[in-house]
């Protein structure tokens, strides 16, 4: 049996919670299987949260803490898991967004967060996160939408979109948000400080097939990348890593529309969202 990956308590609330329930796990001589057991749940999600990848809801962390005897530690890191509850890399990325001069982003998926509208933002969080009540879904929803301030302040960041023909194809909540959501982005591009551009599928292979990549550069430090993933995020500082990063967004950049073309596409997808005619590959 190969030996259970290593944890580094120190890179999130999460991973702490997580190396503190193994911790008890062992010290009781259970199995992730025989933990799961007794709550009722699949070892699987025991192993999840002891890898600090998925967060066990409040009635489960209190059961875990009951029958770990863990008195009350695994129910207290929870109350700070859940008073903030995204990973470390996407609180720094959300944090020095607010200090950017300029935000360069290729988003291969989805909308970026500061262009979505709120319908398209709970679609999002919903499928997305189906073991989050109702509740955690409307907090992460709202702090999505608060971010979206920075770029009406005064000294507003440029924010430069290149989104993949897949993001405004596909019709993430249903026609009607996808068409207000298209609206609202086409809206967004019309200020000085926003300029968006599509992809076409037409493009082929780029260099960011891998996922979304976002710049961002200030005005007295080095220049930041931040990649993510379908469950992973990284903050990438190395300026060597960095440059390359740029050279692969400047890459998709350069095989992107022009911006005026790109308005034209995003028009159409939302016309064909408007009389619901299904979009067919040519």
């Amino acid at each position: 049996m190969p030996a259970p990956k290593e944890l580094d308590p120190s890179t999130s609330l999460a991973a702490l919670y997580g190396a503190k329930l193994r911790k008890l796990r062992v010290r009781a001589g259970w199995t992730q299987k025989e933990l799961g057991d007794r709550i009722p749940i699949a070892h699987s999600r025991i192993a999840q949260f002891e890898l600090g990848k998925e967060t066990p809801t409040r009635d489960v962390s209190g059961q875990l803490d009951k029958l770990l005897g863990a008195d009350g530690d695994l129910s207290d890191l929870w109350d700070h898991l859940k008073r903030f509850p995204f990973s470390d890399s996407t609180r720094k990325h959300m944090e020095y967004e607010q200090r950017a001069v300029a935000i360069h982003k290729y988003l291969a998926h989805c909308v970026p967060g500061l262009l979505q509208t709120e319908a398209y933002a709970r679609e999002i969080m919903r499928v997305a996160q189906p073991w989050c009540t109702a509740d955690e879904i409307e907090e992460k929803v709202a702090a999505r939408l608060a971010r979206k301030t920075v770029l009406v302040k005064a000294d507003a960041p440029l924010l430069w979109v290149v989104l993949d023909e897949a993001v405004i194809r596909r019709p993430i909540g249903g026609f009607s948000v996808m068409r207000e959501q298209l609206a609202y982005v086409l809206e967004a591009s019309q200020a000085p400080n926003v300029e968006v551009q599509v992809l076409p599928f037409a493009a082929g292979a780029h260099p960011a097939l891998g996922g979304s990549l976002t710049l961002l550069s200030f005005d007295n430090a080095p220049d930041l990348a931040y990649l993510e993933g379908d469950a992973w995020s990284e903050m990438v500082r190395d300026r060597k890593a960095v440059a390359r990063h740029s050279h692969r967004y400047d890459l998709v950049h350069a095989a992107a529309l022009p911006p005026a073309a790109s308005i034209s596409s995003l028009e159409k997808a939302m016309e064909e969202f408007s009389t619901c005619t299904p979009y067919e590959p040519t």
